[in-house]
């Protein structure tokens, strides 16, 4: 009998370590164990920074899903107006009487100058109109950076010389710039400047511009890992078989390519995350009174020299969340890689 060919597609490294985890398994589910994906979650398990930052941002997800319910119990909402409504919440400068904001039993975070409303629900639904954008840029930027870099590293000729020329003037511009100035012309295109903007227009409007313009890096990283696998042996020997290109790269390069993509998608989210969170700073995206990051940041800069606390919440709450991301994608990416590993 001749000895069994290796799998095309390059596994992870197996280090001492793995092999000493799954040496004591028996035969059926130690070789299930020395499966790639198991060893990624072996070495993410060991990786106490790693299990922390999951659970912090997974925390600020469950939060940001379940905010209606958290406000419905808690028993307020963001939008009404309970120092202008309740007496004795207000002073006659209308800042809020009591210290830190004006934090109390009924109010944990305090409530906002002039208007009175409630910071905490206002920071539940920050964090959910903010995680939204961005995981939805996210996702749609990864899928146009997977399509577009793998076709034009697959196709290559002219189609890859386009391509990369197209890459190479969005990366050449800065992003931010580009969307302080094409989002009120995507908004201009449907509400006249007479009417208000809605809510969703904005939110539709973020996600495509970001999305628009940030595609390119990761397009440009895939592009190069697949000029590299496609001059293969697995690669060549699939093409002798008469595979078609769409198995080919759903079967021969997808499979070498999760590591890049998954990395750059924990990359991406964090970035959009202060990405919006910036632009309703400037006033460009969500504006009071829709609950945002940005917009509650704007807000607390306005009176921070008198209070900090109205900016304390959100801008530690963002700065929380964001690290815990970095960090989570630094330990995944070890997972995945372990020649990488810190």
């Amino acid at each position: 009998m001749t000895p069994a060919t290796p799998s095309p597609a390059a596994p992870l490294e197996v280090t001492d370590e793995d092999n000493a985890a799954t040496a004591k398994l028996g035969s059926p589910k130690g070789a299930e164990s020395r499966s790639p994906g198991r060893l990624a979650w072996t070495r993410f398990k060991r990786d106490r920074t790693g299990v922390i930052s999951a659970f912090v941002v997974i925390f600020f997800f469950v939060v940001g899903v379940l905010a209606p319910l958290i406000a419905k119990v808690y028993g307020k909402d963001p939008y009404t107006t309970y120092g202008m409504n309740t007496p004795g919440l207000l002073n006659e400068f209308n800042f809020p009487i009591k210290a830190n904001g004006g934090i109390s039993s009924d109010f944990w975070f305090g409530i906002e100058p002039q208007l009175g409303r409630d910071v905490f629900t206002f920071l539940l639904y920050g964090i959910r109109n903010s995680l939204l954008i961005a995981t939805a840029a996210a996702l749609l930027t990864t899928l146009l950076g997977v399509i577009v870099g793998i076709t034009a590293g697959y196709l290559g000729g002219k189609t890859d010389y386009l391509v990369g020329r197209v890459i190479d003037i969005l990366l050449a511009f800065p992003q931010t710039l580009f969307f302080i100035a094409f989002w009120p012309v995507v908004v201009g295109i449907f509400v006249s400047p007479e009417e208000n903007t809605p809510v969703w227009l904005t939110v539709t409007s973020l996600i495509v511009v970001m999305t628009a313009f940030g595609w390119a890096s990761i397009a440009r990283l895939l592009r190069g890992e697949v000029l590299a696998l496609r001059e293969r042996e697995f690669v060549e020997a699939a093409k002798i078989t008469g595979a078609s290109p769409a198995r080919i790269i759903f079967k021969e390069l997808l499979p070498n390519l999760w590591t890049p993509i998954l990395i750059q998608a924990t990359l991406l989210l964090p970035a959009y995350v202060t990405a919006e969170a910036g632009l309703a700073f400037v006033g460009v995206g969500l504006s009071d009174p829709t609950p945002d990051w940005g917009v509650m940041i704007q807000f607390g800069a306005k009176y921070y020299q008198d209070d900090i606390t109205f900016m304390l919440f959100p801008g530690l709450s963002m700065v929380i969340f964001v690290v815990a991301f970095n960090l989570l994608g630094d330990s995944v990416r070890d997972a995945l890689d372990p020649k990488t590993k810190r």
